[in-house]
């Protein structure tokens, strides 16, 4: 087990306080309920002209903070959200404020793709570190150097020993393959791999254009086995159901993926549900959509204990890397 889950010890202290944005309300209340600390109470509302208020309505003086927010969609919504909690509650003494942001919006944006392009990931992490924040806690960043676009302590914690647990526990049985949908996925396959003691494949892809993907090839022997797709977002789905397509035309007995974001925008979660993948296994690091929660192969896994854990250890200045070794 990453975390302690007999509740032993696990309160969040007299001094933490846990402040929701409306991004994802329910992993938020999920967080509070593991720490045993209540949500503050917050007004965050819109005027007409759709511009933010935030009022946070208990005393906030010397308390070490922590601002639960994702920044998925609406994302600039989310993101600007986030600044005014944090600015609002700077400007209410508190004495550390920390911005726990499950899904780090623009995180696919960390370099220049190309010449006049910006790196938006750096942008953000500038506007938050600007807001006043002293440190950010988040999960699975799409690249790992978006760490260093802060200047300020920033943990990136990992589902991988979540998923884990959960291959181990319905796939008890030695018949399966890691696989990633691309090149660039090689690293977060082989890291799950280690932790089942399986074996990886890669799915070879060439993208024509933003939004579609074409699979050439499979590397690596998946015939008659059962393979585990290993990504960290699935946005438009069009790469895990091309994956799982050549899987099975590769010999694969069925094909699971387990992602860490779901974002899932336009037309995703049909052509998910019409694809030949077996099951989608999704955090709630995003606030899954009815459409989502209906449909028969999306599954959600919760990562409340593990980032409540995270916090828990944070304001008793623990280890928070020991959670994953």
């Amino acid at each position: 087990m990453p975390f302690d889950a007999r509740g032993e010890g696990r309160s969040g202290g007299p001094n933490m306080k846990l402040v929701a944005g409306n991004s994802n309300r329910l992993l938020a209340e999920a967080i509070g309920a593991y720490l045993k600390v209540p949500l503050a109470k917050t007004t965050v509302k819109r005027f007409a002209d759709m511009e933010i208020f935030v009022e946070i309505q208990e005393n906030v003086r010397g308390q070490d903070v922590f601002v639960i927010q994702s920044t998925s969609f609406p994302a600039n919504d989310n993101l600007m959200e986030l600044l005014i909690l944090i600015d609002a509650l700077k400007r209410s003494s508190a004495r550390r404020v920390t911005a726990v942001v499950p899904y780090y919006g623009y995180a696919r944006q960390d370099r220049k793709p190309g010449p006049r392009t910006p790196i938006s990931a750096k942008l953000v992490a500038n506007l938050i570190e600007r807001a006043g924040v002293d440190r950010v806690l988040t999960l699975d960043l799409h690249a790992g150097q978006i760490q260093g676009f802060f200047d300020i302590p920033t943990d990136n914690l990992f589902a991988a020993p979540i998923i884990a647990r959960d291959i181990q526990d319905r796939f008890p049985e030695n018949q399966t393959v890691v696989v990633s949908p691309d090149v660039g996925g090689v690293v977060r396959a082989r890291a799950l791999a280690k932790r089942i003691n399986a074996p990886i494949a890669i799915c070879d892809k060439r993208r024509e254009r933003p939004g579609e993907s074409e699979v050439m090839n499979v590397i690596g022997d998946v015939e008659g086995m059962r393979c585990i797709l290993i990504d960290d977002i699935v946005d438009s789905g069009g790469t895990l159901c091309n994956a799982a397509a050549a899987l099975l035309k590769n010999g694969a007995t069925e094909v699971h993926a387990y992602i860490t974001h779901g974002v899932l925008s336009g037309g995703a979660v049909s052509r998910i549900q019409k694809s030949r993948l077996k099951s989608l296994v999704i955090t709630d690091s995003i606030e899954p959509t009815e459409a989502v929660k209906a449909t028969r192969n999306i599954r959600l896994l919760s990562i409340a204990d593990l980032i409540g854990e995270a916090i828990r250890r944070t304001s008793r200045e623990e280890s928070v890397s020991s959670l994953f070794y």
